[in-house]
């Protein structure tokens, strides 16, 4: 028997494709607001992968990875269901910035409410309208500011189906991390979802190893959940990196403030007391340099040419 799936008042049909909306609000002109929702469901049986970016506005290489995966019909299954949400926070993706435009942080709303602020609005309708059709969600991040995350998973620890996930996607880094409050993936696991969250680059930037990886590791599980087979060749050239999983890091921060100069390598493995960075002042009377205050793997550094004493310059997995 054929399972009746409704989605934002639509029937969808296997063997359709869908292009539906979420109307979450009107610009101050009148002009609506609308969230495209692209559904595509296999006349096979099968899981529902949700697929979610830019839930922070400026954090655009993750809008990248979606739109590529629907660009080039990665989207279509061969069995189950995958519905793709590229922009979750369109009114931030117009003005370049990380929140809602009443301030709120979209990430920090869930479930939301009915009743509750714009951000509260659309973070139930998520919720209640797209979460339950899902069995499995990637949601991609990247770094906040200048802090260039190298790609990672974030997952909790408390399954071994989503730790072999995680790895099935294929990044180099997996951290075992514990979830932030009233977030996607807090709400969505939750519900009983498997929630892989996905960091790599910068706001406001795009990068092509950083795509690669997000696109390659959506496709990589898709055949590892059977939806969509990929081709042996495909999987022999993308081969999967050996996976570093970590349960504690610790950030390396600036102790002057000046030009900031970094040294070290993003993902490359770093030792207790080598040289992470430098910092000058603009005028030649110093250079002070910024040492790792632990041994690991650099996960993530801060691109901005000036620091201010106590900002984050590296992020450091200890393993």
């Amino acid at each position: 028997m054929i399972k009746e799936i409704n989605i934002l008042g639509e029937k969808i049909l296997p063997g359709k494709a869908y292009q539906l909306s979420i109307n979450i609000a009107h610009l101050h002109t009148r002009t609506a607001i609308d969230v495209p929702v692209i559904i595509r469901r296999a006349r096979q049986a099968g899981p529902c992968v949700l697929i979610t970016a830019g839930i922070h506005g400026d954090e655009v290489n993750g809008v990248e990875i979606v739109r590529q995966i629907i660009a080039n019909r990665y989207n279509v299954p061969d069995a189950g269901m995958i519905i793709c949400v590229p922009v979750l926070n369109p009114l931030g993706f117009i003005m370049k910035t990380r929140e809602f435009p009443d301030g709120r942080d979209l990430n920090r709303m869930f479930p939301g409410a009915k009743g509750g602020s714009l951000a509260s609005k659309f973070a139930h309708v998520i919720t209640t309208e797209l979460l339950p059709h899902a069995d499995y969600c990637i949601d991609y991040h990247t770094g906040g500011d200048s802090r260039f995350n190298y790609s990672q998973l974030r997952i909790s620890n408390e399954s071994d189906k989503l730790l072999n996930l995680a790895k099935a996607f294929g990044t180099k880094f997996i951290k075992n991390s514990t979830y932030r409050e009233k977030s996607y993936r807090e709400s969505a696991t939750k519900l009983g979802k498997h929630v892989l969250l996905f960091e790599g680059g910068k706001s406001l930037d795009f990068d092509r190893e950083v795509t690669k990886s997000g696109v390659t590791g959506a496709l990589r599980v898709l055949d590892y959940l059977g939806v969509k087979k990929l081709p042996e060749d495909y999987l022999i050239i993308n081969k999967n990196p050996e996976n570093i999983v970590f349960d504690s890091s610790i950030w390396v921060r600036a102790n002057h403030s000046g030009m900031y100069r970094s040294i070290a390598r993003n993902g490359a493995r770093i030792r207790k007391g080598d040289i992470i960075g430098t910092v000058t002042d603009p005028y030649g009377f110093f250079e002070k340099k910024i040492k790792a205050t632990a041994s690991g793997y650099v996960i993530c550094l801060n691109h901005s040419p000036i620091v201010t004493k106590g900002d984050a310059v590296a992020h450091i997995a200890i393993v």
